[in-house]
């Protein structure tokens, strides 16, 4: 029975396991958008929402709790300079996951965890690589064509010499 559990243990130590999801808060503040298993996902949620309910209070307190936790400094200004003015009036429910499918090496159910507001940039850096794949198909076309010709010209002219 699962009575009064509250957290996952996610297979780790506690040291581990703090370690962890400060790891997870820090990427997921700095690149708005991670992709990790699901139970990871859905405790680095909660661990990362109490951070930015911290945050909006923007004392000194608040700074100093967050940065025991998050150990990097850019990370943390970036929090309290863009991230809060942007999400900071929000009642709750700063994060989503996503469920994706399983990891093809171990089956592992895969999520990925954004921040809600942040989607434009998650969509603009898959519009970049949308459209840099499409020059690169663009690019090996023309040369497949380039190539086809040449080779049309190398049969013209051997059967030419015939």
């Amino acid at each position: 029975m699962r009575h009064r559990v509250r957290h996952r243990k996610l297979g780790r130590t506690a040291s581990h396991r703090a370690a962890l999801l400060s790891s997870l808060a820090t990427s997921l503040l700095k690149h708005k958008r991670i992709r990790t298993t699901l139970a990871k996902a859905k405790e680095a949620r909660s661990y990362v929402e109490s951070l930015i309910t911290k945050a909006r209070k923007n004392s000194l307190h608040a700074r100093r709790q967050i940065m025991s936790v998050i150990n990097d400094k850019e990370v943390v200004k970036e929090l309290f300079n863009e991230i809060i003015p942007k999400i900071g009036e929000r009642p709750g429910g700063y994060t989503r996951v996503v469920k994706l499918g399983n990891r093809i090496g171990d089956s592992a159910s895969m999520a990925v965890i954004e921040l809600v507001d942040y989607n434009d940039v998650a969509n603009a850096k898959a519009e970049t690589q949308k459209e840099k794949r499409q020059t690169r198909k663009e690019a090996k076309k023309e040369a497949e064509q380039n190539q086809n010709a040449d080779e049309a010209q190398v049969l013209e002219e051997s059967s030419e010499k015939k």
